[in-house]
């Protein structure tokens, strides 16, 4: 199992206007990492998502948390929860990218308008154009169950994914 990324990035202000929990998910559209257009809609119909917005492929931090989603996919799948990244690279970057980490899940590229859902969701950070590390989990509606969100430089822990699935699956026992 890879640790997660040991290089930073420059400090910045977290966003402060993340959509909050127990709040409707903005739905989009994409293309991912293959030119396929992708719609949360679409995603969420099918069972709850894991939305990973993160700022930069191929930047260390990024590098080592997508790495360590992907070595713990079965996180996800046990959870029955479609794990999905979005950063404002391109798509080609985005295809370069998972192709050399082996990324067997799904990059949406917010390229253009540059950073429109992550403006969406409150956590693009105008200061250095890129998304800040946020995570958000939906439910089959598209409501926002669990969010958590690190400070620039900072990666996310793999026990905030836990704890957020579990809060998933509680709300939907209940």
């Amino acid at each position: 199992m890879r640790a997660l990324g040991a290089c930073t990035e420059p400090e910045e202000k977290v966003a402060k206007m993340a959509l909050e929990n127990d709040t409707q998910a903005p739905d989009f559209e994409l293309v991912d990492q293959f030119g396929r257009t992708v719609r949360l809609s679409d995603l969420t119909a099918a069972g709850p998502v894991a939305l990973v917005f993160f700022p930069m492929a191929f930047s260390g931090v990024c590098t080592g948390e997508l790495c360590a989603l992907s070595d713990n996919a079965d996180l996800f799948e046990t959870a029955g929860v479609t794990l999905v990244g979005v950063s404002v690279d391109s798509k080609y970057a985005l295809r370069a990218w998972a192709d050399r980490e082996g990324y067997d899940f799904t990059l949406l590229s917010d390229f253009w308008p540059h950073g429109q859902v992550a403006k969406e969701y409150g956590v693009f950070l105008e200061e250095t154009g890129f998304a800040n590390r946020a995570t958000f989990l939906l439910d089959a509606t598209g409501t926002i169950r669990a969010s958590f969100i690190t400070s620039p430089g900072e990666p996310r822990d793999l026990d905030a994914y836990r704890t957020a699935l579990a809060t998933l699956q509680t709300g939907a026992e209940d």
